[in-house]
């Protein structure tokens, strides 16, 4: 899907990701994050944040949860991170990475609120009155308030499956009293999932349905009295949607994609950030004329489509990728044509790491022609001690 934007953008990463794999520094199955364009990305994208009055709330998911990239883009000045589930959340908190928002899309459980409670997040996203309960009990218990972000989806709204939930907007009035009787949570602010997304034929990131509900329910917020709420609309984050939140009342974003430069815009047209990770496999066999390299990153949404493999970027071709049916498991991914045993394929896809069993490695130094492997991680943020 990115690869000959990669190519085209960031052709030293390719350089990097074909001779750290040759050199046996790297197994198949593994994404290189380039820590340099990142940053790049990251501080151009704060500068149109910082100009549009907009907090950004990185989410880390789709690169496994990286925690050197949390701390470097919290040396940045970025608020925090978004944990959109409790497993996320505690791996923030063991690496020292401040939560500005946890709870969406997935609830904290019991056994984890107190841990995460004491982290003392900025936010907590609900989407029912029982966790509110929960999280007011627990806040009491660590001796602190905390600020809750009220998620709504009406039945107008866009929804994703396994994402549902939501409070309806006509029943926000009632809720808002039940939670300012509550001695240790308040209303910080209102959330829709997801707010925006790319358009395809406008090419273009544009407002979904859901910016109806959150219409209603600021409109509802304002009118009960509360005042400088925490508007957040996330999805599809990066330097050009930053504008169009501020111009919906927005005050929050949450890149993720767009810090790699990989939403679909990214693909589509020409943007400041660059693209910075890379999958990098390798040939394992052939079969009746084609080729297969070793798998295990596939995200059933990636839209794969081309690798390009050999020894070196030189004399490296590009060539069509398979993946594997959603039923199967992506043990290999099918190439067009036949290859040697052994070279490297480099491809460029929408992922989500944090739902592979992928190795992640983190490389800086790329764009100065010194790349150097900081860390090698698992797909859900953990240090790895050895390659093999």
């Amino acid at each position: 899907m990115f690869l000959e934007k990669l190519i085209e953008r960031n052709p030293k990463l390719i350089e990097c990701a074909f001779h750290m794999h040759q050199e046996g520094k790297l197994l198949p199955d593994t994404y290189i994050l380039d820590l340099d364009s990142i940053l790049y990305n990251a501080r151009e994208m704060k500068k149109e944040a910082d100009r549009c009055g907009i907090d950004l709330y990185f989410m880390l998911k789709q690169i496994g949860r990286n925690p050197i990239i949390g701390q470097e883009l919290m040396k940045l000045g970025f608020k925090g991170a978004v944990a959109v589930d409790y497993r996320e959340a505690l791996c923030y908190i063991d690496n020292g990475i401040h939560l500005s928002n946890v709870g969406h899309l997935v609830q904290i459980p019991k056994a984890a609120m107190d841990r995460t409670i004491l982290a003392k997040p900025d936010y907590v996203t609900v989407y029912s009155y029982e966790k509110i309960l929960e999280i007011n009990e627990a806040a009491g218990r660590c001796g602190t308030d905390q600020k809750l972000l009220i998620r709504v989806s009406d039945p107008d709204s866009q929804l994703y499956s396994g994402q549902i939930g939501g409070f309806h907007s006509d029943e926000l009035e009632e809720l808002f009293q039940k939670i300012d009787a509550l001695e240790h949570v308040s209303v910080g602010g209102l959330t829709v999932f997801p707010a925006l997304l790319y358009a395809e034929k406008e090419n273009a990131i544009l407002p979904t349905a859901n910016i109806k509900a959150m219409e209603r329910a600021r409109k509802i917020a304002l009118e009960h009295g509360y005042q400088d709420l925490n508007i957040n609309l996330p999805s599809a984050t990066c330097i050009a949607s930053i504008p169009l939140i501020s111009e919906l009342h927005g005050t929050s974003g949450e890149p993720g994609h767009g810090l790699t430069g990989t939403t679909p815009l990214h693909k589509h047209s020409e943007q400041i950030e660059v693209p910075a990770y890379v999958y990098v496999s390798e040939v394992s066999h052939q079969y009746d004329g084609k080729s297969y390299c070793y798998g295990g990153g596939h995200y059933r949404r990636g839209h794969m489509e081309n690798a390009l493999a050999g020894k070196d970027p030189n004399s490296a071709v590009l060539t069509k990728v398979v993946a594997p049916d959603d039923d199967s498991i992506d043990y290999h991914f099918e190439i067009a044509d036949p290859l040697p045993v052994g070279d490297c394929v480099l491809m460029a896809f929408r992922t989500q790491i944090f739902t592979v069993r992928s190795q992640v490695a983190v490389v800086s130094g790329i764009q100065d022609g010194k790349p150097e492997l900081l860390g090698l991680y698992s797909a859900l943020g953990e240090r790895l001690e050895r390659n093999w």
